[in-house]
């Protein structure tokens, strides 16, 4: 039994989740439509260009969960998983889930995007483990605060390190499912490092280091 490692938006999913929630909160009428479709562009440009600042990034996606309560949230992302998510899990990303489930081994999915929004895909995908950046809570409401270190980047690392000490596993014969290049410093720490449908810079990287290259599109 190996430890199966995935990313999760534009891996598993054919789309960005955070990118489309906020597309969806935009369509609700619940944020400012043009001034937030503007900047949640312009964070979705500075993460596949490798320049995005997390906790920026963080202060603005993370504010709507702190201007309604949890209740209206899940009401609202029921409407959002329907319409917006279940319709871009490939087949064939579930049939990779499938096959790591199948052999025994340890499924996890470690995205940047937050608990509130990547749980529930967690759970659609029969996924338990889950490292996301976590939405600061108080009193039963979001703060629009982040709670520890961003699951971004080297954040990824440092978060896992702490899962494996937790869970007593290792990354030995370990996958690492991955898009992106901001994951270089991820995939380049587990045995098989896999690139999915890569963004140029990690094809050119995975061609350069002999990695696999798919496609679950």
């Amino acid at each position: 039994m190996a430890l199966a490692i995935f990313d999760l938006d534009n891996t598993l999913l054919n789309g960005d989740s955070d990118y489309l929630w906020g597309q969806f909160l935009a369509q609700q009428g619940l944020v400012d439509a043009e001034n937030y479709e503007r900047e949640n562009l312009r964070f979705y440009d500075e993460y596949k260009a490798g320049t995005l600042d997390i906790f920026e990034f963080l202060e603005f996606s993370l504010r709507p969960l702190s201007e309604n309560s949890v209740e209206e949230l899940n009401q609202l992302y029921q409407q959002f998983m329907d319409a917006c998510i279940r319709p871009i899990i490939t087949d064939a990303a579930r049939a990779k889930v499938d096959e790591h489930r199948q052999t025994g081994d340890t499924l996890l999915i470690i995205t940047a995007t937050n608990t509130f929004v990547t749980a529930p895909i967690a759970a659609e995908l029969g996924i338990e483990n889950l490292l996301a950046t976590d939405p600061e809570m108080n009193n039963g409401r979001y703060t629009g605060k982040v709670s520890g270190t961003p699951c971004f980047r080297e954040g990824k690392v440092e978060r896992l390190k702490s899962w494996l000490k937790q869970t007593g596993l290792n990354l030995a014969d370990s996958y690492f499912y991955s898009d992106s290049h901001n994951d270089l410093p991820l995939l380049e720490l587990v045995t098989k490092p896999i690139a999915v449908d890569p963004d140029e810079t990690l094809q050119q990287h995975a061609q350069m280091k002999g990695w696999d290259i798919i496609s679950f599109r």
